[in-house]
Order: structure tokens, then sequence, then C-alpha cells
């Protein structure tokens, strides 16, 4: 059901009633593949960050940054490969190219975020797309993460060209993801659905030698 129709545009809420399970991108893997345990001695920690709200934002820097700080508290990104967290570090925005960002939120929160937004808007030219249900989000913490990595993508991940507060879209194994370094211990990501289970499996395999451990 549409909640709320601005002009032509009707927004919906993507979230399943509360009877129907919700099965992330990667239970099927979980449930079939090997799920290495996490202990105090993984030298790489896996983590899905499962059901977050994902929205594409399209417009113009100068009234999408003046709407994004008023719902969310935050900055657009002031360069090109930024990322943008809130106090708490549970809300992002991401730059992904000249008019375009990626807002992550709590899962629950988007459609209100989304019609805040709008709200906010206006009249002004721009385009919000819900992308939650095709995407997914992993952390990878550990001190041999930057090994891990250095495997699976030729992307520079030294501190010195990919230091906090970047991200980046890579070549990672055989799919595209995005990369991103929020802090200085903990790097994530974000991954198309369809590609899951071939990374979690891509990622096991990479890790094997550092000890890798999967949290769920």
């Amino acid at each position: 059901m549409s909640d709320i129709t601005y002009g032509k545009v009707a927004t919906f809420n993507t979230h399943p009633d509360a009877s129907i399970p919700k099965e992330s991108p990667l239970s099927v893997a979980y449930n079939t593949g090997s799920v290495p345990a996490a202990t105090s001695g993984n030298g790489i920690l896996f983590k899905e960050q499962a059901f977050l709200g994902h929205l594409i934002l399209r417009g113009g820097a100068i009234v999408l940054d003046e709407a994004v700080r008023k719902v969310l508290g935050i900055s657009l990104p002031g360069q090109p490969l930024g990322l943008a967290l809130d106090e708490n570090g549970e809300r992002s925005v991401q730059w992904l190219s000249p008019d375009e960002w990626l807002v992550i939120v709590p899962g629950g929160e988007e459609l209100d975020v989304e019609q805040r937004l709008r709200d906010a808007l206006g009249d002004a030219h721009y385009a919000i797309v819900d992308v939650s249900g095709g995407q997914t989000l992993v952390s990878l913490e550990g001190e041999k993460v930057r090994e891990l990595l250095m495997k699976s993508t030729s992307y520079d991940v030294h501190p010195s060209n990919f230091p906090v507060g970047k991200a980046v879209s890579v070549v990672f194994g055989k799919s595209n993801l995005v990369l991103r370094r929020p802090s200085e211990e903990r790097y994530e990501l974000v991954l198309r659905r369809s590609f899951a289970d071939y990374l979690y499996r891509w990622i096991l395999d990479a890790g094997a030698e550092y000890g890798i451990g999967v949290q769920r």
C-alpha cells in the first residue's frame, strides 16, 4: 500500500508485516555453507549489518545538503569519494558521483527519512530511491583486514591512499561493491543482494589463513 503520494511519486513501506519472517541476503550462505566461529583469536571478524535502510539521493548538492542537514544532522561529504557519519556512527551519507549520494540509516527509518527529505526538498529537482531490498552491508574488523583487501581488490588500500572517511567503488574478486572506511578499526562493504553469497564465500576463502570468524 502507498503511504503518502508526493505529486506523481508514491512512497512505500518496504518492510514486510511482522508475521512474515525476514531473510538477509546471506541467509542461504549461512544455512548451507561454512560459518566459522567468532573468537577472540580471529585475525578478521566478519559481520553482516542486515536490514539497514539504503536510499539513493540525486540532485544538486546545495539543495540536497540543506535537506540532509535538516533531516539527519549530517552535511553531504565535502569531497568526492567522501563518507560522513553522525555522532553515533549509525547514519551515513556517501558520495557516489557529482550529483548522487548514498544514505544509510538504521532499518525501519528509511520510509520516515525519505518522507522528511521530500518535505524538506519541496519543489526542488531531485530523486530519491529506496534500494534497501537490493543491498546489504558487511563490516570487517581485525588486524588482518587490510591483507584480505589486498588479496581481493587492486585498489590501493594503504592508509595514505585510503584514510578514514573515504568510500570507493571497486572490483572485488569478480564482482563490484562499495568499499568504505568509517573508522580506523573497521572497513565496510556495501554489496548487491545478488552477489552476497558469492562474496561471502570469496571472503571466507581469502580470510581463511588469517583465522576469519563470522559474527551473527
